[in-house]
Formats: structure tokens, C-alpha cells, sequence
């Protein structure tokens, strides 16, 4: 079984780039996911200049990878579902490099960016497409 859940906050904004020929979309990032430390662990951690967090890398494919990089940003909460890869290459250099890293299969945005940073529109009382649906009045919610 190989099952991964992480939450943690970005590093950096996810990088996306399109593969050659296919172009499909793929995006990385970081989460940085914090150690399960006691208050006094996690000072002297810090005073030793210890990292208190694990720094993980993730890949994400498709549809999924485009809205990562439209609305997550560094600093940002957000809880992956994937599952772990290891995998190796020859650098330019000429040595193997090997990398861990978890594919993520769910990535759920657990914080967005404020509105005039994003281009994120609240269509939540906005229903165009759907017949039979109004907003409602919560005064009137018996309950």
C-alpha cells in the first residue's frame, strides 16, 4: 500500500510547465509539513538552527496541476493525497541523482489568496446555469 496525506504550506508557487508533443500539464511544489514537536523540542530545534519542518516535494498532472498553479501561491495551506515515487537520473555532470517525491492524486486548497491577489471570483450566490436555484434569504432559515 502505498498512500500518502500531507498538509502544509507552500515554499514557493508551484511551477507549471507543459510536457513536449503531448502537452500535458504538470506542476511542482514544496509543502512544507511541520514535525510533530513539543513546544520545548521545537525551541531547541530552533535555537540549534535545526529545520522544525520537513520539506516535501510534490507532482501533480493534468487539470489538477493547471488550477495549482492558478490559485496556490507560497504561504498558502493546502493537504495533499498522492502517493510516494522514487526514481533516479544522470545529471548533467555526470552523476546519478536519486529524488523522492509524492505524485499527488488530490490536492484540496485549505486557504486561498486574498481576493486582490487572485483572480478567483465567489460565484457562491451566482446560479446562471442551474434551474430552480435562488439565493436565499438566511433570515428566513427556520432553524
Amino acid at each position: 500500500m502505498n498512500n500518502v496525506v500531507l498538509i502544509g504550506r507552500l515554499t514557493r508557487d508551484p511551477e507549471l510547465r507543459y510536457i513536449p508533443n503531448t502537452g500535458t500539464p504538470v506542476a511542482n511544489f514544496t509543502l512544507a509539513v511541520d514535525k510533530q514537536l513539543s513546544k520545548e523540542k521545537k525551541q531547541e530545534f530552533e535555537s540549534k538552527g535545526q529545520p522544525t519542518a520537513d520539506f516535501i516535494n510534490i507532482v501533480i498532472w493534468g487539470r489538477q496541476a493547471e488550477n495549482c498553479a492558478n490559485y496556490l501561491s507560497k504561504g498558502l495551506l493546502a493537504a495533499v493525497q498522492g502517493r510516494i515515487q522514487t526514481r533516479s537520473y544522470d545529471a548533467k555532470d555526470g552523476t546519478r541523482r536519486y529524488v523522492t517525491e509524492v505524485v499527488a492524486e488530490r490536492v484540496e486548497f485549505l486557504e486561498w489568496a486574498d481576493d486582490k491577489d487572485s483572480n478567483f471570483e465567489d460565484t457562491s450566490t451566482d446560479f446562471p446555469d442551474i434551474d430552480g436555484f435562488e439565493p436565499i434569504d438566511d433570515d428566513n432559515i427556520p432553524f
